[in-house]
């Protein structure tokens, strides 16, 4: 079989949840605070996907404003019944400090592509849904139970209850099935049933370096489960030099020819801080039964960078630059924050996206910023703005952008007096707040379009701007930054509290309310082989 190294969704493709009907493997993954909501990839052979479906597409589903960095759609979890796709998932209006509001929701389709339906609500007592259905008929509903009076161990343990399909709600009782291991911090439930026995797959030890899947299972629905003997089936807690680190958060499928996978959500630190720029991404692990009615991991529990896979990768498209224009719709790489009404924020026609602008670049309501995931360690990122400010509360430009705490920004703003000019916004702060950096303006003529761009070389940043016109040759602009500060672990949260992962992209903010608008002609994503490729293919130790 053909070796494919991991990770087989690269960026920010969290929790993943797999799923296979007929020859078909589907995997649907979190999407936080970025609209529309919920990632669905396609394949065919597991080592080749396609994004397929964010299902999350309207205001009934999934309206985030006012949502912090790093709420909104946590740990979707996709399933089939032999009838349709049902697909759970959380909106989490808050998650830091003691209380948490996660509201849970199922919503169902015909079709992957949809229509998916408006959602049902389940319960708001934790959050990590799943949907269970058992092979009489019956659906069971299993999310981590979240307990503020517990100190310092707020997570008590995986509940379930059944879930009726006809009256769309919970129904009877519910109970608390398993309390998770040593490890603690249980979430991200999936419930299976195999030759006799029921078994639940979970998250534990948090998101970051000690994160792990822990396995159990039981002869009887209600339990008590036992913990496997190894408990971690899949972690790299111990193995500090591992080129996959924050191994967790998994599911499984089989193959119709009765292989059996294990997904899992993995980072990859680069530099002495150890820095995971492109987020938590998806990984795939073989895995086999043993005798003992236990699955294992092949060459596990430690995660492996290359796995066998029933066929090759096909890397061309991965490699190619991406140049979009903007004729009639929006590309599908592309999200934006939290509103499920972007036509406040955004319009494509004539070969032009153009923003309208609304609140600051750290906005938590509503933000004119449309950018694409950071896929590779090296890139670069250009585009064409037209814009006419009128002073400093006006402006728009090119963005390396992670939440409201992090991020770089190369803007056309305009002085006092409107004269037009260029500076860079850099929060390169953490807990509790930013810290927001502007380096001195560089003047503009008040008229024209200029091109910027940015050059990303592993753990280095820096921008470059070009007069149209004027020869449009790119100019440095401002210092060389840290990229690696565009990353979970400076993500403005406390430990193990940022989610998502590096964005690239365009923002237009007008603070006067006046809704100023920018033009964008074109958006470049240029992936960039570099002495980082070696991030990429770092052997496995």
């Amino acid at each position: 079989m053909p070796r494919v190294r991991n990770p087989i969704l690269p960026g920010f493709n969290p929790d993943p949840s797999i799923l296979r009907v007929g020859d078909d493997y589907y995997i649907a993954t979190s999407t936080f605070e970025w609209f529309p909501g919920v990632q669905i990839h396609h394949s065919k052979d597991l080592a080749n996907w396609t994004l397929v479906t964010r299902p999350l597409t309207r205001k009934a589903q999934l309206d985030m404003r006012g949502e912090p960095d790093s709420c909104g759609v946590w740990a979707p979890c996709l399933t089939h019944d032999g009838d349709k796709f049902w697909l759970v998932y959380t909106d989490v209006k808050r998650k830091d400090g003691s209380f948490k509001d996660t509201h849970n929701y199922i919503v169902s389709a015909p079709a992957i592509e949809g229509p998916w339906s408006d959602p049902v609500y389940a319960n708001s007592s934790g959050f990590d849904p799943s949907l269970f259905h058992d092979d009489d008929g019956r659906k069971w509903y299993v999310n981590m139970l979240w307990d503020h009076r517990r100190r310092p161990q707020l997570f008590a343990g995986i509940a379930m209850q059944e879930f009726d399909p006809v009256q769309g709600k919970l129904v009877g009782p519910w109970k608390n099935i398993y309390a998770g291991s040593d490890l603690a911090f249980v979430e991200g439930p999936h419930l299976y049933k195999r030759n006799g026995y029921y078994y639940l797959l979970t998250a534990e030890g948090g998101t970051g370096y000690r994160h792990a899947a822990t396995f159990a299972r039981s002869k009887e629905l209600w339990g008590p489960y036992e913990t496997h003997p190894q408990k971690h089936i899949v972690t790299a807690k111990d193995h500090p030099l591992n080129a996959i680190q924050r191994a967790g958060h998994a599911d499984i499928v089989d193959t119709p020819d009765g292989k059996t996978y294990l997904v899992h959500l993995g980072g990859r630190p680069i530099g002495q801080k150890r820095r995971c720029v492109l987020g938590r991404e998806t990984n795939i692990q073989e895995a086999y039964w043993g005798d003992d009615d236990w699955l294992y991991v092949k060459n596990g529990p430690v995660p492996s960078l290359y796995v066998d896979l029933p066929a090759e990768r096909d890397d061309t498209d991965y490699w190619a630059e991406k140049r979009y224009t903007f004729d009639k719709e929006l590309h599908q790489d592309f999200q934006w924050l939290r509103t499920p009404e972007p036509e406040r924020i955004f319009t494509v026609a004539d070969g032009k996206l153009t923003l309208t602008g609304r609140e600051s670049i750290g906005s938590w309501f509503e933000q004119a910023l449309v950018a694409r995931r950071q896929v590779h360690f090296s890139c670069d990122a250009e585009t064409i703005i037209d814009f006419s400010p009128t002073d400093e509360r006006q402006y728009a430009g090119l963005t390396a952008y992670y939440c409201r705490y992090n991020f770089f920004y190369l803007a056309v703003s305009a002085h006092s007096d409107g004269q037009r000019e260029l500076i860079i916004m850099a929060s390169e702060g953490s807990w509790p707040e930013g810290k927001l950096r502007i380096t001195d303006p560089v003047s503009l003529p008040n008229e024209g379009k200029v091109k910027l761009a940015y050059r990303i070389r592993g753990l280095e940043l820096q921008f470059y701007y070009a007069l149209l016109g004027q020869g449009e040759e790119l100019k440095p602009i401002g210092p060389v930054f840290d990229a690696s500060i565009i990353s979970d672990e400076c993500g403005g949260h406390q430990a193990d509290g940022s989610f998502t992962g590096a964005f690239s992209g365009v923002a237009c903010s007008d603070l006067n309310g006046t809704e100023g608008k920018a033009v964008f002609e074109e958006f470049v994503y240029r992936p960039v082989r570099h002495e980082t490729d070696r991030y990429d293919v770092q052997a496995q130790h």
